[in-house]
C-alpha cells in the first residue's frame, strides 16, 4: 500500500472510531497485535478503544497532525470531551476537558500490527485531579 493509500485507509479507521464500530476493526487490525509493548487480540484491542467511547461518549479523535511513510503512520489526535465515568484512574467532575494523543503505528499487510500511543496525561490529571 503506498502512502496516500495507506492516509485514506487510516482516515477510514478513525472515521470508523469516531462512528463507534469499535467491534467492527476486521479491515484495520491483525488478530494479533501489540499495544504500547503489550500482546494482544483485535478483540482487545476493540474492547480497550471501547471502554475509553463508554467513558467519554462524546469523544471525537480529531487528527491534527498525520505523517504516513512506508508503513507506518504518526498522529497527533486532540480530544475535547467530557467524562461521564472514570477514565485513566480519576473520577469525572462534569467538566469538559482537553488532551492530545500522540500515536504511532506500524502496519503490515494493511492492517495495524504494532500501536506505540502517548497520552497527555498531565494535562488530564490537571483538569479532573481533585
Amino acid at each position: 500500500m503506498d502512502s496516500s493509500a495507506l492516509e485514506a485507509h487510516y482516515r477510514r479507521y478513525i472515521s470508523y472510531l469516531n462512528d463507534r464500530k469499535t467491534h467492527d476493526l476486521g479491515d484495520f487490525a491483525h488478530e494479533q497485535l501489540t499495544y504500547n509493548g503489550k500482546s494482544m487480540t483485535r478483540v482487545d484491542y476493540q474492547n480497550y478503544i471501547a471502554e475509553s467511547i463508554a467513558s467519554i461518549p462524546d469523544l471525537y479523535f480529531d487528527v491534527q497532525h498525520l505523517l504516513v511513510s512506508d508503513n507506518q503512520v504518526a498522529s497527533r489526535i486532540k480530544f475535547d470531551c467530557t467524562p461521564v465515568k472514570e477514565f485513566r484512574g480519576y473520577s469525572p467532575n462534569g467538566k469538559k476537558i482537553s488532551f492530545v494523543e500522540h500515536v504511532f503505528y506500524r502496519f503490515q499487510d494493511g492492517k495495524i500490527r504494532e500501536v506505540w500511543s502517548l497520552l497527555d496525561d498531565s494535562a488530564i490529571a490537571a483538569q479532573m485531579g481533585s
